[in-house]
């Protein structure tokens, strides 16, 4: 039994399988009657990173080491943000969705934690045997004026570093892809494009492929996971490295959210811009790809960029929000 939302149309509809009608009238008939009860969120506590300025700086230094010393091409590095909260996630994630639209947004819960992500990037996405990756790497901050804005963009399109870092995760990703794909029908079929969200500005390529058709979709969610984007290159050596470095497990975060149906669509995300609510403590990351020519000023002011709306938003809240 499933109840469909319409927010554009403002109406709810009830779809029952045959034979359990009674059920579904039972259960429209409660929602009827229930009874409205205000919500909230708020932190108890704002938010502190797990990294100063110079702790950040110190782990770049290393991760620059390894870069030089040929052990990697690129590794992400993320600063975590705790706070203590209270009240209703589902009222947070409302109002993080109205600041930061996101086409990949998704919540999910159980009794253990909560994932609120406003993550704009799509891992997977599989139908009729055909797949495709969207990954992200190149980040510049929004503005509110708009010359400067554009500016900001254009300044992301041109830059030599930022496309060389999306060239090295297209290239992993594509042999990723091979490990499922048909030989030969991979293609990058978008490159080094600029996609604008509430906070951001990104660079996003797209690589195509043709499933196998021994391949299950989820079979190739695995053998590409964990992308590529949020972790380096070459995959397994920089993940060592920011287990390494980073102070504090990263969760669900850069993990990924899916779904797969009976007829072999599948379509996931990758868990970026996403919070992880255990009890009261709230979890939010915020990370970058690091390479040789990087600077450590630049690194740290993207991972505040990319989730500091974010945290705002959720600072600002409280009853009667």
């Amino acid at each position: 039994m499933v109840f469909v939302v319409d927010h554009a149309c403002a109406t709810v509809s009830c779809i029952a399988l045959e034979g359990f009608s009674d059920h579904a009238d039972y259960l429209i008939a409660d929602l009827q009657n229930a009874k409205v009860e205000t919500a909230f969120f708020q932190l108890t506590q704002p938010f502190t990173s797990n990294m100063t300025r110079d702790h950040y700086g110190d782990c770049f230094a290393k991760v620059q080491a390894y870069l030089h010393a040929g052990d990697c091409y690129q590794v992400n590095l993320a600063q975590r943000f705790h706070a203590t909260c209270s009240g209703d996630s589902w009222i947070a994630f409302q109002q993080l969705c109205t600041a930061l639209p996101a086409p990949m947004a998704a919540y999910f819960s159980q009794p253990d934690f909560e994932c609120l992500s406003l993550s704009p990037e799509r891992f997977l996405a599989i139908s009729d045997g055909n797949i495709s990756t969207h990954p992200i790497k190149g980040t510049r901050p929004r503005h509110q004026d708009p010359e400067r804005d554009r500016q900001s963009a254009s300044e992301l399109q041109a830059s030599e570093k930022d496309r060389a870092e999306n060239l090295m995760i297209v290239d992993l990703l594509r042999n990723d892809l091979g490990l499922s794909c048909v030989p030969g029908s991979i293609r990058v079929t978008d490159l080094f494009a600029i996609e604008s969200y509430a906070n951001v500005h990104h660079m996003v390529s797209r690589i195509e492929g043709q499933l196998r058709p021994e391949i299950h979709p989820l079979k190739a969610l695995l053998a590409a996971f964990p992308g590529g984007s949020i972790t380096g290159a070459p995959k397994k050596r920089a993940m060592e490295i920011i287990a390494e470095l980073e102070p504090d497990s990263r969760l669900f975060y850069c993990g990924s959210a899916f779904y797969c149906d009976v007829g072999g669509r599948l379509d996931s995300s990758i868990l970026i811009r996403s919070l992880v609510r255990e009890r009261d403590n709230l979890y939010c990351w915020g990370g970058g790809g690091i390479v040789a020519d990087s600077t450590a000023e630049s690194e740290y002011q993207e991972t505040l960029h990319k989730v500091g709306l974010i945290l705002r938003t959720l600072e600002n809240l409280g009853p009667g929000s």
